[in-house]
């Protein structure tokens, strides 16, 4: 008999724990997925301040446990993931600010607006159809007779200039905020005048209108059928509408 009851102890006490333990993690993946989304509804509308707005945006927790990290007011990492978001009403593809170093007041997830989410650091990706970037173009950079393309993973851009059309391939470089697009490639039997109107006309480059969170454009990529804007930010303020 005595040695049955310590046995029955120590199962009740393992199922206590395990009961517990199940408990803990259901507690911290429902207060995860409602500070996502009010986190995601902050971020979404400091977005809008630079006229991006997205048809779904998420974002999701990183590090290990929600409530430790909740209880230090330091998130290691947050990714915000805003799906077909439009830049100037111009529609892109998707947009990912992966956001490092995230201080959250705990009163700012229970409705207190007055407190701010502080970033260390945000890197954003921005993935536009090559159709975008030709839109943009035309509307920040009055390059209306631009049309682009990816052919076999390289950029391709056609122009009008001099009553002459000209296909050349071209490599997009990122300098002082914009996206100059650099000739690599044209066929010999275009005019050297129109060459060089190309040329020039194409290394002007494109505006880029200003991206959320303040950031800074630093480099652009053929990705696929994509055209990938990287940008950073540091020390990033969001505040709750």
């Amino acid at each position: 008999m005595s040695s049955t009851r310590p046995r029955r102890g120590l199962r009740s006490l393992a199922i206590a724990v395990v009961v517990l333990a199940c408990l803990g993690f259901i507690a911290d993946r429902v207060a995860e997925s409602l500070a996502e989304d009010r986190l995601a509804a902050i971020a979404e509308n400091e977005a809008a301040r630079y006229d991006v707005r997205a048809s779904d945006s998420s974002a999701e927790v990183g590090g290990f446990g929600f409530l430790p990290q909740l209880a230090r007011g330091e998130f290691s990492r947050i990714t915000l993931t805003m799906q077909r978001p439009t830049i100037s009403s111009i529609p892109a593809q998707d947009l990912t600010v992966a956001m490092t170093g995230v201080h959250v007041p705990r009163e700012l997830l229970t409705g207190n607006t007055g407190a701010a989410v502080r970033v260390d650091s945000a890197d954003l990706r921005l993935r536009l159809s090559p159709d975008a970037l030709t839109k943009l173009a035309s509307r920040t950079s009055s390059l209306d007779g631009l049309t682009l393309r990816i052919v076999g993973a390289k950029l391709q851009a056609r122009v009008v200039t001099q009553g002459v059309e000209a296909s050349a391939t071209v490599r997009p470089q990122v300098q002082n905020g914009r996206v100059r697009l650099l000739v690599d490639d044209l066929p010999a039997a275009v005019p050297s005048t129109v060459r060089d109107a190309m040329s020039s006309l194409l290394a002007k480059g494109i505006v880029v209108p200003d991206l959320p969170f303040g950031a800074s454009l630093k480099q652009v990529a053929i990705d696929g059928q994509s055209i990938l804007l990287t940008a950073t930010a540091a020390d990033v303020e969001l505040r709750a509408a």
